[in-house]
């Protein structure tokens, strides 16, 4: 754990400890830890923080025209620096493709996830006709529960103007990552978004965007062969993390004991998280093995010229 001057409170969610600076900003450090199935595995992946931290700090750059974001900058590889917001309490999952979870639901007989009714006669992996935005709740403790916009509304999590503003701007991103994703080569199936409002009332992305944890990705070079032939996707995520979990009898639910990741999986994995940056980016990932002393003090020198 870190320690800053001006601190005012500390928070560890699953994979991210996150440090308040005077109550005006936040302090992001990614750890190497993963969490899958909303369980933090045992062992951690190498350099996943920082794959995780330089992922999310390329896309809210090339996406801050578009849709205003927290970020203010990043100091230490595995650490960005960010405008203080109070979160919406729900998590904004916007899906190209039927994959993963709405897979899993469509596949048991669903045809509606979170008040959003799915077409007929799908095949796994199949293209919606159109993006979709099926929002989940967000749980610090336990697993997130799909929720539909009628039930936000209802709730009051969110007021209706804001939920308007947050889909207009989850599906301008989505846009803008289908656009980034086919320039690389590559598709990108869904990702969640998170939004919060700052100081003055304005709604801002927060957190990551576009990343490996957040978001899916397959390769638009085989796509359509693969899907002819009944294949299983190429695909560039940390599913394959969840399938290994999957095979291994463990889904999150109750009475299932947490497997632990071999040693030469756990380094697969990094791998697979390195690959993707470097896929997405178009830029070579470059290991950084700071201190944590040289890490408290790149982000000192970085707060100072904040709250000079």
């Amino acid at each position: 754990m870190l320690s800053f001057s001006s601190q005012t409170n500390f928070y560890q969610g699953k994979v991210r400890d996150i440090y308040t600076i005077k109550d005006e900003y936040l302090v992001i450090v990614a750890s190497n830890r993963i969490s899958a199935f909303d369980h933090i595995l045992r062992q951690e992946i190498p350099y996943k923080g920082q794959v995780l931290n330089q992922t999310a700090a390329y896309f809210l750059e090339k996406t801050k025209d578009i849709v205003p974001n927290h970020y203010l900058g990043s100091p230490a590889p595995n650490v960005t620096i960010g405008v203080r917001c109070t979160p919406f309490p729900i998590e904004i999952v916007v899906r190209g493709y039927l994959v993963g979870h709405a897979w899993r639901e469509y596949k048991a007989g669903k045809r509606t996830l979170s008040g959003v009714v799915l077409p007929e006669g799908m095949r796994q992996n199949d293209k919606f006709p159109e993006p979709i935005i099926t929002p989940t709740t967000k749980s610090t403790i336990g697993h997130d529960i799909d929720i539909s916009v009628e039930e936000i509304l209802k709730s009051g999590l969110v007021e209706d103007f804001e939920w308007y503003q947050i889909q207009d701007y989850a599906l301008k991103l989505f846009e803008k990552g289908t656009q980034m994703a086919k320039e690389r080569g590559l598709i990108l199936v869904d990702t969640k978004y998170e939004f919060g409002t700052d100081k003055n009332g304005n709604i801002l992305l927060i957190d990551e965007v576009h990343t490996p944890d957040s978001s899916r990705y397959f390769m638009a070079e085989s796509y359509y062969e693969r899907q002819e032939q009944g294949l299983a996707q190429i695909q560039l995520s940390k599913e394959f993390v969840r399938e290994w979990l999957i095979k291994h009898n463990f889904q999150g639910l109750e009475g299932q004991i947490l497997p632990d990741l071999p040693p030469d999986f756990v380094q697969e994995v990094s791998k697979k998280y390195i690959d993707l940056y470097e896929k997405v980016t178009g830029s070579t990932f470059i290991p950084a093995d700071y201190s944590k002393e040289q890490t408290q003090n790149l982000v000192q020198e970085f707060l100072a010229t904040l709250i000079s």
